[in-house]
């Protein structure tokens, strides 16, 4: 009786395992619930009330040709992936590997002015769908690129997102080291799919990698330094910066090569680093990766995973990958090592079946809540196994063989499937059989993600940016927050006019001081690599959307804009408020429910004084509206936007 329910091949794969089972597939979920699903997994918004208005009655009308429905559904998805909020939300997903972060992290935590410039290249990138495989080998390696753009040079900026340790003292060797081992061990993670941290002491403990050859991959890395270039628009006077740079980055480079041997000069050197980060942050300079060419670095294996105490007696190691993997070679007949190109192109060749496997299981994570495989982070010996084995390699095979690596065209291949479209709702006879539902018997469901809690609230209540890239900005936070910095160091200046109101995608992240209210939600540290956020469900995010000032100013602006716009009665102005925050009209209980909230707010504000409403009521009063009027429908509305509803994709 399933017969006709697959709608490409990936259904093929998921109905034979259901099938096997003895269970049937879900019904299709409803259009309206198609169209936001799609929105908040493609855009990480509310989709456009006429577009789905218009959506769902061809829909409806089309009941009995699944072809037509299928043509509708396929220009939806097309209008979405076209739209340059798409890099937006998918970039957020590819920053959370990249442990992207506006500052240094450790004590100081010093700003990093130009972080922003490789937030807008990844955004840029998937915009364009740029090949992934190319999407990989600027982001390892674009510095050593024949030619190497100034866009390829800012990709190579998500080495730089590791820490970088500013304060006194410190042995800025041993921070390069751990730099470098940071950088490799986020490859790993992110694109092979491999823990291999632990290998930096000793052999792996389960995958079949010596701790000589996380040595042979750090090589790869070991005379990768940084450098920097103004990007972008050229000030006219960018040749007497570049020239004053120079004047000041001599003596730091003296330093950094004594510092190796002379401990004493440690404090000297991180004094003069922070003043070259200070002069880079003013004076617009862009740091990218860049390869030593003179005076290279010999790698050695640290006994024990010690910096000082190199196996020296044992020679030096040079850049290879482990045995267990496909062999690397140099690029060239005469070249005698390889480098992190080499590194890069192999990754992304066809003997290299990790990358593609890694990638799409991701892929599928943030179009299901739940990847294939577990543990997105690790496919070894100790990995999950996937739910559905062969359709994890088939999916692997087409993104790199038949897709091009284009991350678009997996998306689109994978949201024209039956199994995405269908219905999330809970099946209670699945409990025991399936309850974390790896069959893909339904749709899964669960709350957006931080910067989209945010976004949301802002989109219903009409104050939403849709402004594309740019530094980063500073949304309205507790005092307390910045004061939290080192030796108070730092100043978190509230933004003004509409970079109030960006994208949380354009936050200022600070590690040691971040937006509360992203942390809250579950936004990740930017210490490490993250593959997969943790979700969490706790009174404190119920408060937050209840109480802090981001929100209940959405509130208010919602307020506002539901009495501002000509509409006959409190329902209609309800069944507006239902539409502009689930997508959805309410049904009579719905309406009933939230009439009687409406009414007791009334009583409540028409009681009060009139400073108590127009406290409530803040700067967005709407337009000839009594104060304790205007509270009430407040009130209202921070309900709509607290619920569980309207923080989660269905």
């Amino acid at each position: 009786k399933n017969e006709s329910w697959g709608r490409n091949e990936i259904d093929r794969f998921v109905l034979a395992r259901l099938e096997k089972e003895g269970i049937a597939p879900s019904p299709e979920a409803d259009p309206q619930t198609l169209a936001r699903r799609l929105s908040l997994d493609l855009l990480g918004l509310q989709p456009d009330l006429e577009r789905v208005g218009r959506f769902a009655r061809e829909w409806k009308a089309a009941e009995a040709s699944p072809e037509t429905r299928d043509a509708l559904w396929r220009d939806l998805v097309e209008e979405m992936l076209a739209s340059p909020h798409f890099g937006e939300r998918w970039g957020r997903h590819w920053l959370d590997e990249a442990r992207y972060a506006d500052s240094s992290g450790y004590e100081k935590d010093s700003t990093r002015a130009d972080a922003w410039r490789f937030r807008d290249w990844v955004i840029g990138a998937i915009n364009d769908d740029l090949p992934f495989d190319q999407f990989t080998i600027r982001q390892v390696a674009g510095d050593l690129l024949p030619e190497a753009t100034e866009a390829d040079r800012i990709a190579t900026k998500f080495h730089l997102m590791s820490q970088f340790n500013l304060e006194g003292g410190v042995d800025a060797e041993e921070d390069r080291v751990k730099r470098n081992i940071d950088r490799l061990n986020t490859v790993g993670a992110t694109w092979l799919g491999t823990s291999i941290g632990c290998v930096q002491c000793h052999n792996h403990p389960y995958d079949p990698i010596a701790h000589e050859e996380f040595y042979e991959l750090y090589a790869f890395f070991d005379n990768a330094d940084w450098d920097a270039m103004i990007a972008g628009d050229q000030p006219e006077d960018c040749a007497e910066r570049i020239a004053k740079r120079q004047e000041q980055w001599e003596p730091v480079a003296k330093l950094l090569e004594e510092q190796v041997t002379d401990k004493n000069l440690a404090t000297q050197l991180q004094a003069a680093l922070t003043k070259l980060r200070n002069y880079d942050n003013a004076n617009g300079f862009t740091r990218v990766l860049s390869e030593r060419t003179e005076n290279r670095r010999a790698t050695y294996v640290f006994d024990r995973g010690n910096f000082q105490t190199p196996r020296t007696d044992d020679g030096p190691v040079f850049p290879d990958t482990p045995a267990v993997w496909p062999p690397l070679k140099p690029r060239g007949e005469t070249a005698e090592t390889a480098d992190r190109l080499d590194l890069a192109h192999w990754m992304v060749s066809e003997a290299q079946p990790l990358v593609p496997r890694v990638t799409v299981n991701k892929i599928w994570m943030h179009l299901f809540g739940a990847p294939l495989a577990g543990t997105p982070q690790d496919i070894g010996m100790r990995g999950d196994p996937p739910s559905h084995p062969e359709l994890l390699d088939w999916l692997a095979w087409r993104f790199s063989r038949e897709l091009g690596w284009s991350r678009k065209a997996m998306i689109r291949e994978i949201v024209t499937s039956a199994t995405y479209r269908q219905a999330s709702v809970h099946r209670p006879k699945l409990v025991d059989r399936d309850p974390d539902n790896r069959l893909l018997a339904r749709q899964n469901r669960y709350r957006v993600d931080g910067e989209i809690v945010r976004d949301l609230s802002l989109q219903s209540a009409g104050l939403l940016s849709r402004k594309i890239g740019g530094p980063s900005v500073f949304p309205p936070v507790p005092q307390d927050v910045a004061s939290e910095s080192y030796a108070n160091n730092f100043k978190w200046n509230t933004s003004k006019g509409e970079d109030r109101y960006r994208r949380g995608l354009y936050t200022f992240f600070k590690r040691t001081a971040p937006d509360p209210n992203l942390v809250t939600f579950d936004c990740p540290d930017a210490s490490m690599s993250i593959q997969a956020r943790a979700r969490s469900n706790t009174p404190l995010q119920a408060l937050a959307t209840l109480q802090n000032e981001v929100f209940h100013e959405a509130a208010q602006a919602f307020a506002k804009r539901l009495l501002e716009t000509e509409l006959p009665s409190d329902d209609a102005r309800i069944d507006r408020a239902f539409a502009w925050t689930l997508g959805r009209a309410p049904d009579s209980e719905e309406r009933q429910v939230v009439g009687y909230l409406l009414a007791d707010a009334r009583k409540e504000f028409a009681a009060a004084d009139a400073e108590t409403a127009a406290a409530v009521v803040g700067e967005h009063a709407a337009t000839g509206i009594p104060a304790a009027e205007n509270a009430a429908w407040v009130a209202t509305g921070r309900i709509l936007l607290n619920l569980d509803e309207f923080l989660t994709r269905e």
